[in-house]
């Protein structure tokens, strides 16, 4: 691989034949052992990418720096949405992936990336889990975006998120229904996090093709 990117990679058992993919983007301060324990299920069926984030933030690493909540830092992130495209364009040709099935699950930055890069690369992505995240203003106002009326999303918050505001999963949901793409919305008792329910609630998604 010649991307920037670190990276752990789980393959399934089959590797004969083209099989789906998993790529994980963890948040802030996270580094890319935070989420696969979310995905363990499909260890055995799904290659599995989780992605460390460029920046060191301590305690651990993040995508992209922000102006404060709601405004990342333009440049970089435009520059790290490059670089995760160009990380999957190039897994799906070394890693033999379906490229008809590939999946992104994000956490606070991660889902916020997840929601952006499904936004810019159309039909190459599948489905997004993206859980505590929003869509940047300038994403929806300014960036290219292609047609996503076959994608499938799962969008989750926590009602009490005081890191990002529970309105703006709302907002997302409807951005992604006017745009045509086939929401799952979910909202639950919690913080910044994700409660043993959301986790059964965005493995029943992904279980559902």
């Amino acid at each position: 691989m010649k991307s920037p990117f670190t990276f752990n990679h789980t393959a399934p058992k089959n590797t004969d034949q083209k099989q789906p993919a998993l790529f994980l983007l963890h948040g802030m301060g996270s580094n890319e052992a935070d989420l696969p324990q979310l995905v363990k299920e499909f260890e055995g069926t799904h290659h599995i990418f989780s992605l460390r984030g460029p920046i060191v933030h301590k305690p651990g690493y993040a995508f992209f720096l922000i102006e404060e909540i709601g405004k990342p830092v333009r440049d970089v992130f435009d520059q790290v949405v490059t670089h995760i495209q160009a990380f999957i364009r190039e897994a799906i040709v070394e890693y033999n992936l379906d490229p008809n099935d590939i999946t992104l699950l994000g956490f606070s930055q991660g889902a916020i990336l997840s929601q952006t890069v499904a936004l810019t690369m159309g039909d190459e992505i599948s489905r997004v889990v993206a859980l505590s995240g929003y869509i940047p203003a300038f994403v929806k106002t300014e960036y290219s975006k292609r047609n996503i009326d076959h994608l499938s999303i799962f969008i989750s918050h926590g009602d009490y998120d005081y890191v990002i505001p529970s309105q703006w999963g709302l907002d997302s949901k409807e951005f992604f229904e006017a745009t045509g793409a086939k929401v799952t919305f979910k909202t639950y008792n919690e913080g910044h996090g994700v409660t043993p329910e959301n986790h059964r609630d965005l493995v029943a998604f992904l279980k559902n093709k």
